[in-house]
């Protein structure tokens, strides 16, 4: 009984705290934020009368990354409104981007794209609705427990670490409801590791000086293996009856395997460098655009694990330089199941002995993998499109 008892106690005491109310939750992670770093000072001042954001649950159960199909969240986020701002935003700050792409060596257009796409070139870093103070958004999020619970944490703490740092206090520390910083948009955590000061001044600043927030999320993409001089990828055409399972971006290939097979780019040009590593991508399967992709690619996604986010990016960048628009149409009559039948999808690859891991209704490259060596046992052309007839063929309904 005694053996019992401990092991039932570790187990509470191993558990992440999920207090009955707001205020016991912030009570009872006071010691855990001190233990990190945090000044009780700093952790009572910051958390004295606050309220959980009531917005937050919603926000994160609709987050377009996963719940628009990738062409309507490029069209949303890559509109010509979008490519024109972007272009006269660049010129007006031209000498801040040079010299931030010259110190650091990432491309100044994909920061410009990452600033586009984040906060519409800091034009909504004044709009109270999308811009709240950082410490109730992640303390609601903490105590939510959402599915990204310790990162969450992390970030509560982090951005208390900021507030520590200075020059912004609790009130004044402003982000997304996710606790995104700044024009570029980077969690606390990220701020505490990359964080770099772009305008000499001596402070970090990624809310009100571009000069900061550019040169942070430089550093950042750095951080991640960004490599200069080289592209993020290449829309390409494929021969028929190519081998759609050779999408497989857990080991990149030079670029000269994929050409050997017949692999193109669209636009006619031969590729510069046969030897850059790549894996090819076909985000909407065989009837929508390929592509091959870098390993700044890959980068992007470490930004934003969405593969959304990160080919908007790819393609704004490309836009804001004067390129036009992806060759290949998307298939926009496609129907896709929804959060339910998303899990039904996985739930069915895992009994096939298909699929390893949790079924979360996020429908990522290892499902889409997953599925593929489903359509390749079928003699199907295994692209790994999971889409509403997807889930008919798998439930039989």
């Amino acid at each position: 009984m005694r053996l019992l008892i401990l092991v039932l106690l570790a187990s509470f005491l191993a558990a992440p705290a999920h207090a009955a109310s707001f205020s016991d939750f912030l009570h009872a992670f006071r010691a855990t934020a001190i233990a990190s770093g945090v000044s009780p000072d700093v952790y009572d001042l910051s958390t004295a009368g606050l309220t959980p954001d009531p917005t937050i649950k919603t926000l994160v159960e609709t987050q377009p990354e996963f719940t628009t199909p990738i062409w309507s969240y490029i069209d949303q986020r890559v509109s010509d409104t979008r490519i024109a701002s972007g272009k006269a935003a660049i010129d007006k700050n031209r000498a801040l981007f040079a010299a931030t792409g010259k110190r650091f060596g990432v491309d100044p257009y994909v920061l410009g794209a990452i600033w586009g796409i984040e906060t519409n070139y800091g034009s909504v870093l004044g709009n109270k609705k999308l811009i709240k103070p950082v410490i109730r958004s992640l303390a609601t999020l903490v105590w939510q427990h959402r599915g990204r619970y310790e990162g969450d944490k992390a970030d509560f703490i982090a951005a208390l670490k900021l507030v520590q740092r200075g020059p912004l206090d609790a009130r004044h520390l402003l982000g997304s409801w996710a606790g995104a910083i700044g024009h570029l948009q980077v969690n606390p955590s990220n701020v505490i590791a990359h964080g770099t000061d772009g305008d000499g001044d001596g402070r970090i600043d990624l809310q009100d000086s571009l000069a900061d927030a550019l040169a942070t999320s430089a550093k950042f993409l750095l951080d991640l293996g960004y490599a200069p001089g080289v592209d993020w990828g290449f829309e390409v055409s494929v021969p028929r009856n190519f081998d759609y399972m050779l999408a497989d971006r857990t080991t990149l290939k030079p670029i000269s395997v994929f050409a050997g097979l017949g692999v193109k780019r669209v636009s006619g040009k031969p590729f510069a460098d046969p030897s850059v590593p790549v894996f090819f991508y076909a985000p909407a399967g065989a009837k929508g655009p390929k592509f091959l992709m870098t390993r700044n690619y890959l980068v992007l996604k470490g930004y934003n694990f969405s593969d959304s986010y990160a080919l908007a990016v790819a393609h704004l960048a490309d836009r804001l330089k004067g390129a036009g628009a992806f060759q290949a149409s998307w298939p926009r009559d496609t129907k896709f199941p929804d959060l339910a039948q998303r899990k039904d999808i996985q739930a069915a690859l895992i009994r096939l002995g298909l699929l390893k891991g949790e079924v979360d209704g996020r429908l990522g490259p290892i499902t889409s993998a997953a599925y593929a060596r489903y359509q390749a046992s079928r003699g199907e052309v295994a692209d790994g499109f999971i889409t509403l007839d997807s889930w008919r063929e798998l439930t039989g309904q």
